[in-house]
C-alpha cells in the first residue's frame, strides 16, 4: 500500500524538481558559470592612469584601483562599508568617503578613520603590460 499523496507532497516534489533543473542550467552563457568570459577579462583602466601613492576611482564599475608603490596595484570596492556611499577621492594614502568622512588605506582597504568599521572589500585584478583587468 503506498502513502496517499497530499497537496503538500506534490508541491514539495514539484519545487524540488524545479530547483534541481535550475541548477543544471548554464544560464544561456554556454560556460556553465553564469557569466561571460568577456566580463572576467574586462579592462578597467591602464597602469598609467593610476598615480603612484594614489588611486583612481572607476565610478561606473564601482571599483577603486590604487598603486601604493611603483608597480604594486590593488583594487577595492568603491562602496563605503558604512552607509554604502560611493567613495569620492584618493589622497594622502587614503580612499575617502564624502558622506561621513570614513577613510581607508590604499594598501589594504582597512579603516583609517570611521565611522566605517569594516575594510573595503578587495577586488581581484590582473595587470598585463599596461592594462589592469578584472581577474
Amino acid at each position: 500500500m503506498s502513502p496517499r499523496a497530499t497537496r503538500r507532497t506534490v508541491l514539495l516534489a514539484t519545487g524540488a524538481a524545479a530547483l534541481t533543473a535550475g541548477c543544471g542550467s548554464d544560464g544561456g552563457y554556454g560556460d556553465g558559470g553564469g557569466s561571460s568570459s568577456d566580463t572576467a577579462a574586462q579592462e578597467l583602466t591602464s597602469t598609467g592612469d593610476v598615480p603612484v601613492g594614489g588611486g583612481t576611482i572607476l565610478k561606473k564599475e564601482k571599483i577603486v584601483v590604487t598603486q601604493p608603490g611603483k608597480g604594486d596595484f590593488k583594487a577595492f570596492s568603491a562602496i563605503c562599508t558604512h552607509q554604502h556611499c560611493l567613495v569620492a577621492e584618493v589622497a594622502d594614502g587614503t580612499i575617502n568617503c564624502p558622506c561621513h568622512g570614513s577613510r581607508f588605506k590604499i594598501t589594504d582597504g582597512s579603516v583609517v578613520q570611521g565611522p566605517a568599521t569594516r575594510p573595503l572589500p578587495e577586488e581581484r585584478i590582473t595587470v598585463e603590460k599596461n592594462s589592469i583587468r578584472r581577474a
